[in-house]
């Protein structure tokens, strides 16, 4: 009776016009074979990477990949595992577009991990991971990592190995073969070519090298990220325009962009301009930031370059101490003095260069030539100005990197995008929280070429945070800089679950990734 009574109710809804609703997920069923997946993200508030406001919505993941977006009725589905995201948004993973260490280091990514970074670039300042790349990615991809991996084709070290070194002047055959290196290694999977033209050998590199290798790069469909040649306030401008006449060739990407020295927004907002002025021209370039007000690098940036190798520095100090001493106290005055430079590696780890100098009871100029010596530490040096560098942080055209590591101290490393979301979103609301998901999530895809992950979209990567923002917390500090982020609740990594309910699982769920 009640059958036939409801016939009779569905003959009446045809006759009348009407046919029952099907619902986009009965849809979505009725195109797939199979009903089991192996994770349901249910509830959450959505924040999909793009900019535009969250949405409440259930995911669907079935392998590594998201499968359907919307309201899921569990009924009808088989789910391995359901994360509850009431309450709490969900975002795709972090992208960080400059990252340093070594995942089989005794740390690993951990780091990258518990701060939101499901994918980071290696390779960054001129660095390549390995000189030989193909064994390292083989070495990589056997063992794993916490999170995705994508390397940089490092400048400095193909110039090394294509034996043109600290030559200034590289002839036409040297940079043929500097050329072929940079060729295999794009093709063995490198998304680009990452220069540091204020390190070594990178100095060295004049306008017509880096032209060719730009061509280079170019022909392959890759890029640049450039560590610009000179940061400082007074030659910022020329060292964009370096690096701008390089995208001429292929797109470029200026590496943690900032005006040493500089002072106030007015200044940030220069150099905006000189970006913007490049892209109305055609040039395709981009720029990331970390929101750390102290750099981190190695000591030798304090040295003229006629005290760097492939000078020995020993004859130097014998012929010319008195100069180069002049030379180092007005180049650490000028960088906000002994107190402004905080030693991160070697012996003196975790003391400023003034402590140092007051316990060695010398003048601290002395204590760089006799006790630390051009390679002999790491520093943070605290010379840039928080507002300038805000303003880079919250332009629409920025992303967000760390350029940290799991062993660098400095809390850029394990705090980066956390702060962003702590500061600039929650505290300060410099951003709305769609717009610096999408400085950490889809503008890095895009820029990178990671096209397949950084939104929450059906088809791409399921690379997925759950978080309340409220709760995140980046607890690096200068002093102690290995403090794991807090906040981040359940992190997944190509479709795995990572963390779940703020408990990591020990679990090494990234794969190396390429420039699609």
């Amino acid at each position: 009776m009640i059958r036939n009574s409801l016939f009779s109710f569905l003959c009446l809804l045809v006759l009348a016009g009407c046919t029952p609703k099907v619902s986009p997920f009965q849809k979505f069923l009725q195109a797939n074979s199979s009903k089991s997946f192996d994770v349901l993200i249910d509830n959450g508030q959505v924040v999909d990477g793009t900019g535009k406001a969250g949405y409440t919505a259930d995911i669907l993941v079935r392998g590594d990949s998201i499968a359907f977006i919307g309201e899921v009725d569990e009924n009808l589905v088989q789910v391995a595992k359901t994360i509850d995201a009431k309450g709490k948004v969900v975002t795709p993973g972090f992208i960080d577009t400059h990252a340093h260490g070594n995942p089989t280091g005794k740390r690993g990514f951990m780091n990258f991990l518990a701060m939101g970074a499901t994918t980071i670039t290696l390779g960054n300042d001129g660095d390549s991971p390995s000189q030989d790349l193909e064994s390292w990615l083989q070495r990589v991809g056997a063992t794993g990592s916490e999170v995705n991996m994508a390397t940089f084709v490092g400048h400095g070290s193909i110039r090394m190995a294509s034996g043109i070194k600290y030559d200034s002047l590289p002839t036409q055959a040297q940079l043929e073969k500097m050329g072929q290196l940079l060729r295999e290694q794009l093709d063995l999977g490198a998304i680009g070519l990452s220069t540091g033209l204020e390190y070594l050998p990178g100095l060295y590199a004049p306008a017509y090298e880096m032209e060719y290798l730009a061509k280079v790069v170019g022909e392959k469909g890759k890029f640049i990220t450039s560590h610009v040649r000179n940061e400082d306030d007074n030659a910022v401008e020329a060292s964009l325009e370096e690096l701008l006449m390089q995208g001429q060739h292929c797109p470029v990407h200026v590496s943690h962009i900032k005006v040493v020295y500089g002072q106030g927004k007015e200044r940030a907002e220069q150099i905006l301009q000189q970006l913007e002025r490049a892209r109305q021209q055609g040039i395709r370039v981009t720029a990331d930031v970390y929101p750390y007000t102290a750099s981190f690098t190695g000591i030798s940036i304090l040295f003229p370059e006629w005290a760097l190798p492939p000078h020995d520095f020993g004859q130097v100090v014998a012929a010319r101490r008195k100069e180069l001493a002049t030379y180092l106290r007005n180049r650490v005055l000028k960088r906000n003095g002994p107190e402004a430079t905080l030693l991160g590696s070697g012996p003196f780890a975790g003391k400023t260069l003034a402590q140092l100098a007051q316990e060695k009871q010398k003048p601290f100029e002395d204590v760089l030539i006799e006790d630390i010596k051009p390679g002999g530490a790491s520093a943070a040096y605290f010379v840039m100005d928080q507002e300038l560098q805000a303003r880079f942080i919250t332009d629409p055209s920025t992303m967000i990197c760390s350029d940290g590591g799991p062993d660098m101290r400095h809390p850029r490393g394990y705090g980066s995008f956390p702060l962003i979301i702590e500061e600039y979103v929650v505290k300060q609301k410099l951003l709305t929280l769609p717009q610096a998901i999408r400085k950490m999530t889809s503008l890095p895809a895009q820029t990178m070429g990671l096209t397949d992950r950084g939104e929450i979209a059906i088809g791409k990567k399921a690379d997925i945070l759950v978080f309340a923002p409220e709760k995140v917390k980046a607890t690096a500090t200068y002093e102690n800089p290995f403090q794991l982020a807090e906040g981040f609740d359940t992190i997944l990594v190509n479709g795995k679950v990572s963390k779940m309910q703020g408990q990591f699982l020990g679990v090494k769920n990234g794969e190396m990734v390429q420039r699609n």
